[in-house]
């Protein structure tokens, strides 16, 4: 019977070679979380009903900007066709 860590290489692989994303889903407190989410590049016509439901937030102080890493990782995912949205200031 194959290891668990063999499943989870060999499907990474295989998502990875389709071209697709897969993210380790680490959520404290919370127990029974799934272990990865799997992101597949959406297509132009889909994008923005995607994003009525599902976008990347990032959280800044006031005039603070991403470091050179978060932005790699923004235009990943938006590579992908994903919003990622960053906020420095608290909604009214």
């Amino acid at each position: 019977m194959p290891r668990e860590s063999a499943i989870e290489r060999a499907d990474r692989k295989n998502h990875k070679s389709a071209g697709h994303l897969l993210l380790k889903f680490v959520s404290p407190g919370r127990n029974g979380m799934p272990d990865d989410i799997l992101l597949k590049p959406i297509p132009p016509e889909h994008q923005e009903l995607v994003a009525r439901y599902f976008r990347f937030v990032e959280y800044k102080k006031p005039k603070a900007t991403p470091r050179a890493d978060q932005l790699r990782r923004h235009a990943e995912l938006r590579a992908l066709g994903f919003t990622v949205d960053v906020i420095e200031s608290q909604s009214a």
